[in-house]
Formats: structure tokens, sequence, C-alpha cells
């Protein structure tokens, strides 16, 4: 029987990227997949500064489609507004650790069988530094250049530091001022591809291959 999967995003262009990317992906394993952007106010959407927002998205979610759903979220640790049980993840140090710590606050918090958070470590854009492929493509070559040493200075995109001047999205802004995120962002995905991404970002890579697993089950 085919899974409906909803992941919870947290703007336009997390939407795309689930749409474009993840989607094709999940429906060859007979999974459809529908991303939903945060409702931040009524008849507005997008951004995470609330984490009432989430829950009450992922709770409305859980309420209306169904037994017969999955639901996750897909949103940044850089930036992530206060969440519950402050005391049992603020005095983590690593920060893989603690976003794992977030995520098990976000569940037991929610506390239902259907859902399973993510938080991606530290931002959508890490997954951008996946290859300078997508760089090479929209960049000028020495903006590409500066781009490519920063992929050669991390094995895995997700430790990227999640510091305000050196956030993943940051760096790319200090290179290329007029980067916008919506307009390039999916597009240099597209141009990376999901398998590399999944290559390598280990995190992001475990959370695809455990939606599946719980999807499949």
């Amino acid at each position: 029987m085919s899974k409906r999967l909803y992941i919870v995003v947290e703007g336009q262009s997390e939407e795309e990227f689930v749409k474009e990317l993840m989607a094709p992906f999940f429906l060859s394993h007979d999974i459809y997949v529908y991303p939903v952007i945060i409702h931040t106010s009524r008849g507005h959407r997008g951004g995470f500064a609330s984490y009432e927002h989430l829950r009450n998205d992922v709770n409305r979610l859980l309420r209306s489609q169904g037994q017969d759903i999955i639901v996750t979220t897909f949103v940044d640790f850089f930036r992530c507004p206060a969440l519950p049980d402050k005391d049992e993840w603020n005095c983590i140090q690593n920060h893989c650790e603690r976003v794992a710590a977030m995520e098990k606050v976000i569940k037991n918090n929610i506390d239902d069988r259907r859902f399973y958070p993510y938080i991606q470590l530290h931002e959508f854009e890490a997954l951008l530094f996946s290859s300078d492929k997508g760089f090479i493509k929209y960049f000028e070559e020495k903006e590409t250049l500066q781009l490519k040493g920063i992929i050669e200075s991390f094995e895995n995109p997700e430790d990227i530091n999640s510091s305000p001047e050196g956030a993943p999205s940051k760096r790319i802004l200090r290179i290329i001022p007029d980067y916008d995120k919506v307009m390039y962002g999916n597009i240099i995905a597209l141009e990376i591809g999901l398998r590399t991404i999944r290559e390598k970002c280990p995190r992001f890579n475990n959370w695809v291959n455990t939606l599946i697993n719980i999807c499949i089950d």
C-alpha cells in the first residue's frame, strides 16, 4: 500500500527542493511526498520563527490526514527558535549531538508514532556545498573558485560552522552578495543531484533512509 509522507518545511526553497529532488526519489519507493510550508499567521506562510507554528502545523496534519501517514520536518539548526525542555539540549557542545537531542525533544513534545522530526545541520545551504557543479553553472569563475575552496575545506558539508559569520548561507553571500536563496537554491541543488547530496551529507542521508524504512515497514 502506498504511503503518504508530509514534510513540514521552512520556506519556498525547501518546498521546491522536496518537490523536485526528494519527491521523485520517494515515488520510486511507492511513497508520495507532500511538502507543507510552515504557517506563521493567518494567510501567511514561511519561516521558522516560532516552535508553536511548527507544532501547530504538525498536529494539524496528524489530526486531519488519517493513520496511514508519516509526518517529518525539514528545518534549519542555524537560528532555530526556542524549543521545549531547553535544559536537555542547550548545554550540549557538539552540534550533531545537540541537534539529535533537539529532535528528541520535539518528538517527545508532539508524541505521535507517525511523527519523525528532522533538523538540517546546519542549514539548507549546507547541501549546496556537496559539489561545485551548481556553482560552476550559475556563477562566475572567480566566485566559483572561492566556493570550491570552502567545499575542499570540509569533508562533510554538514560540518560547516553555524556561527553567524560562518553559516553556509553567509559564506555564499560574502562571495555572491546578490545570492537569492529562492532563486538559486533549488536550481543549484538540481544541478548537484540528490545522489551526490546523500553521498556527501551523512546526516541528511540517514534521514532519507529512515523515512524510507518507516514508510515501507
